[in-house]
């Protein structure tokens, strides 16, 4: 089993027990795997009790064979003011939930098992915590998007004239896990299911998704209403590819366009439109920046070139450009027009503005950045422009 650094771990855990004590609670309960990999460097069933001191306590379900002293296993979560008392540690009376991801039922269940103490919600902070990397973090961020690239350049060498969008995405995925991709596309929230990425090709990127993504796509199924849904790759239209940077625990994003050997002009047009708002928010930006500034810039760039009623989709707009990345996709900060989030040192964000081309389809870019004191560092070095296949 692959353990975090001692001193990532404890650096993470003083976090989390200052968050507890800052938030006025006795204990803080961990149920997410997301965030049960961030404090341990692995995943478990069961519950992971931190107190605002001291070491935290596991209660495993399964599996059975986790080697690690703090380890306590149970079978329901009743047993566990029996184990505490034992320990000589009281009952919490003021506990901190993730309560944006524990289910309604597991919820009241382990507030009745630990004798009706009072909750609070702590999903939000966890996630502010975890949005500032540490140098530890970032350089697996920085090894994901190494492999990305390396994976996005044999694009044109998997494509053959005849192909659909979903035979392209399934010779791309081969190429993912061949290259170490972990498969599973880790989001938060609701409405985030999703594959192992999306492909958009010619007016399928115009297609509505119930989806939480900057751009839709009818999909393969009503199921999964997103992305690929067999759309023939023909000359004069455009590939969008926008496939998961998940070969490492700490993830990058990065979306690249490709043209079907040619494009029209206007695609050519609002794909550098879309490079030179990135190249304008890095050099205008740094740490200490509203993340609604970012958004005001594009804004502001899309109108003078006359192109507002294709950015971010048509028939549905997104009203974002980027979001925080690290072990889920979607992580804050998130780039929108009123966002009063600010830029610290240490985030890393994915900066995707994109437009929406009627019978041409997507255009646009999107790289990863790491937030400096004094600029941003771009992780997802990779050909930019909209090369023909």
């Amino acid at each position: 089993m692959n353990k975090l650094p001692l001193h990532e771990a404890g650096s993470r855990l003083k976090k989390v027990q200052q968050a507890i004590t800052e938030m006025q609670a006795d204990a803080c309960i961990i149920t997410s795997a997301v965030n049960q990999y961030w404090l341990c460097g692995f995943i478990f069933d069961g519950y992971l009790f931190i107190f605002p001191e001291g070491d935290p306590i596991l209660f495993v379900k399964r599996p059975s064979d986790i080697a690690d002293e703090r380890v306590q296993p149970i079978r329901k979560p009743e047993q566990i003011p029996g184990i505490l008392s034992e320990a000589g540690l009281p009952l919490p009376e003021r506990i901190l939930f993730e309560a944006d991801q524990l289910s309604f039922n597991a919820a009241t269940r382990l507030q009745a098992a630990l004798e009706m103490p009072q909750t609070k919600n702590i999903s939000g902070e966890l996630r502010k915590l975890r949005a500032v990397k540490s140098e530890y973090e970032l350089e697996q961020m920085r090894e994901s998007a190494r492999i990305h690239a390396k994976v996005y350049e044999l694009i044109p060498s998997l494509y053959r004239k005849g192909m659909t969008d979903l035979e392209l995405q399934i010779e791309i995925e081969r190429q993912m896990r061949l290259h170490g991709s972990v498969g599973i596309f880790r989001s938060f929230g609701e409405n985030m299911d999703i594959f192992m990425g999306s492909m958009l090709a010619g007016d399928n990127a115009q297609a509505a998704s119930p989806y939480d993504y900057a751009l839709g796509g009818e999909g393969m199924t009503p199921l999964l209403p997103l992305g690929a849904n067999g759309t023939l790759l023909v000359p004069g239209t455009t590939l969008m590819v926008d496939m998961a940077g998940n070969y490492r625990p700490w993830m990058d994003d990065m979306t690249r366009t490709f043209a079907i050997e040619h494009a029209p002009d206007i695609a050519y047009k609002a794909h550098q439109i879309s490079i030179d708002i990135h190249n304008a928010i890095i050099k205008t930006f740094r740490a200490g920046t509203l993340c609604s500034e970012l958004y005001l810039l594009a804004e502001e760039m899309v109108r003078e070139n006359g192109l507002t009623p294709y950015f971010m989709g048509t028939v549905q707009q997104a009203r974002f450009i980027g979001h925080g990345v690290g072990l889920e996709i979607n992580e804050p900060p998130v780039l929108t027009p009123r966002s009063k989030e600010i830029l610290e040192p240490g985030m890393a964000f994915a900066l995707e503005p994109k437009f929406v081309l009627p019978g041409i389809g997507a255009v646009g870019i999107e790289n990863t950045y790491v937030v400096h004191e004094t600029g941003f560092e771009k992780i997802t070095l990779c050909e930019e422009a909209l090369v023909g296949i």
